[in-house]
């Protein structure tokens, strides 16, 4: 928390401005409003999965009624918004931030206002993608990307398992391990936490100051040090960054857009430090097909027969089918958050790519300094030049070594220009 006394009138404005969007969001839990209750499940599997879960707008009503008047709190962001541009001016760059966040929040105010409509799909769609879009003209897609995937992981199917594979540890063994790698990354040991949880839809998800690992499951060592990764070096890593922001505090929180780039990054960190297995992308581009069923019109019962079909049990497949519709209806649209993960990854990658051909590369760490979005990059690193900002604390080290990921980029950008397809046929003799 900045201290005023400290800081000159143009920071003020951007801190105060900042805590006004920190205060507002804080009532908005998104994933707790979208949740179902067990009795929905229940009702599922006394029907032996042949009656779809009886989920309507009513039911978010009743079951997950929001703590705070929608009205009035999008007329909260308006005059954040109207405030920032009286304050700051029209072109100010922190300003462009600020005023996107505003108005995402409101967006997903709305959102939840339309749980079980066809209205919350399409401002999902909206706020986090959908599996049709293109990255360019001519491009594939998500959706294409998940074939890809799929074909590609049908061809080593268990060549690559070994003893990291082997689900060994319990929820209490993950936990401890947890504390004491984390433990070790962070040195500000005593703000963070690993603890069980029989409250979250994940195997282990992340907090503000905390990362909770879902009760009763057993993990692999390859599952833990996924988690080490995904929910420790990077969310809560970006969240404490955040958080240690003297003026720019709203860096702590992030909107849609930068849960996009949270959960790629994530990704591709897992990917850089060679944490990531062929059952995690399985997993991951599972969730694209699904959404894209849901899109285009498979209910709730489908998406359920498809991971069946995948090989995951009768639990686990109701799990992943509920992240699908969560927030919506059963025989409407999906909740499209899913998408980030993937989408995240390929945006991400690509731009580091780019920053390096451009010579931006001491651009690539920012991407740690809060919940930021690349779209705000060039602004952020306007904003460090000046001092608004500080430098991340917490980076992989995979990420502060720029000579490392130049490298491996510069590469990249060459490998990137080859025809797979012409050297499947070229490599043909070799490959038998």
């Amino acid at each position: 928390m900045a201290n005023s006394e400290f800081l000159g009138e143009y920071e003020q404005i951007i801190h105060a401005l900042s805590e006004r969007i920190v205060a507002a969001q804080r009532p908005i839990r998104i994933l707790d409003a979208l949740k179902w209750d067990q009795e929905v499940e229940e009702y599922f599997f006394r029907h032996k999965g042949k009656k779809l879960p009886q989920i309507d707008s009513e039911y978010y009503q009743k079951k997950n009624p929001l703590s705070f008047d929608p009205e009035k709190k999008i007329e909260e962001f308006h005059e954040i918004d109207r405030d920032i541009r009286r304050k700051l001016g029209q072109y100010s760059g922190v300003g462009s931030i600020m005023e996107r966040i505003c108005y995402e929040y409101c967006r997903v105010v709305e959102m939840l206002v339309a749980r079980g409509t066809p209205k919350f799909t399409e401002i999902s769609q909206g706020l986090y993608g959908s599996s049709q879009d293109a990255f360019h003209v001519g491009a594939p897609t998500l959706k294409d990307l998940a074939t890809l995937v799929a074909s590609a992981l049908s061809n080593i199917k268990d060549q690559v398992q070994t003893a990291a594979d082997e689900k060994k540890y319990t929820s209490e063994d993950a936990v401890a391990m947890l504390s004491d790698r984390l433990g070790n990354y962070f040195s500000d040991r005593d703000a963070i936490r690993v603890e069980i949880s029989d409250g979250i839809i994940a195997d282990a998800a992340a907090g503000a100051d905390r990362i909770k690992i879902h009760k009763g499951l057993m993990f692999s060592s390859r599952e833990i040090r996924t988690f080490e990764i995904h929910e420790g070096w990077v969310h809560l890593g970006t969240t404490l960054n955040g958080m240690a922001q003297p003026i720019c505090t709203f860096l702590s929180k992030g909107p849609p857009s930068s849960t996009v780039t949270q959960e790629g990054l994530a990704i591709i960190t897992e990917i850089f430090t060679f944490s990531s297995y062929p059952g995690r992308l399985r997993r991951l581009t599972n969730r694209i097909t699904a959404v894209n069923m849901a899109e285009e019109g498979a209910n709730f019962f489908d998406v359920y027969q498809f991971y069946r079909e995948q090989g995951l049990d009768e639990n686990d497949s109701y799990q992943s089918s509920m992240r699908v519709f969560r927030g919506s209806a059963p025989d409407l649209g999906p909740y499209t958050k899913d998408l980030s993960y993937s989408k995240g990854f390929i945006l991400i990658y690509n731009y580091m790519r780019l920053a390096v051909q451009r010579g931006l590369v001491k651009r690539i760490p920012l991407l740690f300094v809060g919940k930021a979005t690349l779209e705000d990059l060039h602004i952020l690193s306007d904003l460090l030049d000046e001092g608004i900002i500080t430098p991340p604390k917490y980076v992989p080290p995979q990420f502060a070594d720029l000579a490392a990921v130049s490298a491996w980029m510069v590469y990249s950008l060459f490998l990137n220009r080859l025809d797979l397809r012409r050297l499947a046929l070229d490599f043909k003799g070799i490959l038998q």
